[in-house]
Order: structure tokens, then C-alpha cells, then sequence
């Protein structure tokens, strides 16, 4: 997939395009859809198929006390851009001078100069231009005028529709399979392990530390059955992703205050992953956050809560 970052950077003989826009935080399983009529429809009209997606959030340029805590960062959000077959992506740093565009101005810039669109494809809720004055109705004037055709997708979804915003209250919620659901995959937090204060190891359990900067949203406090994956490592090989049991809060035990991602995987004390970059994926949340009267009844939870993450999680291969 072709990524691109500026206007200027679309190459002239880019030739007609099938567009859609948004934020696609999370590409989640609505995403997939509208990406894959995207696709559908380049290769009808033998046109390459382009996202326009905005960095940073709108929101934390516009209003930025509201704006919602992202699922992914700009990086990951791409691969799952590149995953759903596209032929380009256009990140467009989102400003106060974009912000100020006209519907006409951004759709003739960006649609028509920029891209020479074909069809445009979006959702039933598009928003665009100066205060979100354009909509659907604005998009068929704007095609009418301009020679594109507007493709409107149903919502997705079973029972609600899929969002962004439903991931996050599900993560609020310790919820990760009603998240996984919606992204149609699990949940992920990404970053490099860390030296921690190696009370698990101190217990029998040494776990994977991530850093304070790692990326992807941190569902509710909690202990979680999921997988550790590491990139590093071939696919295909036994260690590249492993069953783990997952601690995300402050260790209330220890009197602790600075709230970790911590990972176990499961019967293994043979790793040493310090400085390597990991995913964590969360499956189900297994309990919430408790503070034991003691070490002993600590670790008779913690060898309950590794028994059920590893019938919940079995050994894969990928």
C-alpha cells in the first residue's frame, strides 16, 4: 500500500480513484466493510481504491479536552488499512486551515485535483468541512457537480452498530470480548518490555513489564486471559505468540500507584524479552482488581488465574 502524507506527494499518474475518509481508529469491523466495497468498486472500474485519514484525532485539534483516547496509534491504524487490500492511504495532518475548508473546497482539493475520484464511498454519518457542514446530500450535490459518484453503506454491526466509540466503553468496561467482537479480532496493546520491581518472578510468575509508552488503549484493571505475541520472531515458530495471563492495573497488593500492563506466559520462566518489543492480546477478562491479605493467598489466586487462561488459551501457531 502506497502511504502518503502530503497532497504533493499523490503521484500524477495515480489515475481515477474509489475514496472513502475517516478517522478509521481501531479499523474495525465497520471499517472492514466500507474498505472492502472500496475495493470491490476500484477493481469494477478499474480505479485504485484510497483512504483519506486525518492525524492527529479532529477532536484534539478542534476541542482537545474531549478528545476520546485513541484505540491505536497512526501506525497500527495503517497496517490495518494495508490489510484490507488498499492501493493508498492519504494521512492528512488535520489543522485549523483544514478544519476551515469549505465541503466544496476539501472535496474539490483533495477528491477532484488531488485524487481525480471516480465514486466516493462513506457511511450514512459522514461529516465534513468547516463545522461538519457537509453531509451525505452535501456529497451527491458535490458529485453532481463534479463527476463523481456517492456510494452510502448501511451501518454495520449485530444488534448496534460498530464504532469506536462502543470498543472504548467495552474497554472501560474490562469488556475485551465485546471489543474483540467489534474489531473482529482482540484487542492489542503494543510496547517494549521493561524492568518492573520482578515481584512475579519473586512469586513464581515473571511477567513481561511494558513501558509507560506503549501504545493502544488499556481496558479496565483487571487479570485477562490473551496472548503474547512477538513480532520479532519468524511466523510460524512456537514463541512467536504464547498463551499469557495478563495483570492491568497498580499491584494493590504492593500498595502500588503507577498502573502497568504486566504479562505472564503461561509455564514458561525460560524468557528473557527485556527491550524487545511485544503485543499483548486480550481474550476474556478473568476477574477484577483485588488487594490480598498476604502473599499466600496472592499466589493461590494467581495459580487459579493461569489454570484458566490456559484453557482459555491454547497454544497457537502463527
Amino acid at each position: 500500500m502506497l502511504e502518503l502524507t502530503r497532497l504533493e506527494d499523490v503521484p500524477a499518474d495515480l489515475g481515477p480513484t474509489v475514496v472513502t475518509m475517516g478517522n478509521f481508529d481501531g479499523v474495525h469491523r465497520g471499517h472492514q466493510a466500507l474498505l472492502e466495497r472500496v475495493t470491490d468498486l476500484a477493481r469494477a472500474r478499474g480505479a485504485r481504491s484510497v483512504a483519506v485519514t486525518f492525524d492527529p484525532h479532529p477532536i484534539a485539534v478542534l476541542r482537545p479536552d474531549e478528545a476520546p483516547e485513541q484505540l491505536c496509534d497512526l501506525p497500527t491504524r495503517l497496517v490495518g488499512l494495508s490489510d484490507a487490500g488498499l492501493d493508498a492511504t492519504l494521512v492528512l495532518e488535520f489543522t485549523l486551515e483544514l478544519a476551515a475548508m469549505t465541503p466544496e473546497e476539501f472535496v474539490r482539493e483533495v477528491f477532484v485535483d488531488t485524487l481525480h475520484a471516480v465514486v466516493v464511498a462513506c457511511g450514512k454519518d459522514t461529516r465534513f468541512g468547516v463545522r461538519n457542514s457537509g453531509d451525505v446530500d452535501t456529497l451527491r450535490e458535490l458529485g453532481q457537480t463534479y463527476g463523481f459518484e456517492v456510494v452510502v453503506l448501511d451501518d454495520v454491526g449485530e444488534g448496534r452498530r460498530y464504532s469506536s466509540t462502543l470498543v472504548r466503553q467495552a474497554l472501560a468496561e474490562g469488556d475485551v470480548t465485546e471489543a474483540a467482537q467489534v474489531l473482529g479480532r482482540p484487542h492489542s496493546v503494543t510496547g517494549m518490555v521493561v524492568h518492573g520491581f520482578e515481584r512475579g518472578r519473586e512469586l513464581g510468575f515473571p511477567t513481561a513489564n511494558l513501558a509507560q509508552n506503549s501504545t493502544g488503549l488499556v481496558p479496565a484493571d483487571g487479570v485477562y486471559a490473551g496472548y503474547l505475541l512477538r513480532p520479532s520472531v519468524p511466523v510460524g515458530h512456537p514463541d512467536r505468540r504464547m498463551p499469557a495471563a495478563i495483570s492491568v492495573g497498580t499491584n494493590p497488593t504492593f500498595d502500588g500507584t503507577k498502573r502497568t500492563v504486566e504479562a505472564y506466559v503461561i509455564d514458561r520462566t525460560d524468557l528473557d524479552l527485556y527491550d524487545e518489543v511485544v503485543t499483548v492480546e486480550f481474550v476474556r477478562r478473568l476477574r477484577g482488581t483485588v488487594k490480598f491479605e498476604g502473599i499466600d493467598a496472592l499466589i493461590d489466586q494467581m495459580t487459579l488465574d493461569v489454570d484458566h487462561a490456559r484453557e482459555i488459551c491454547p497454544q497457537t501457531s502463527v
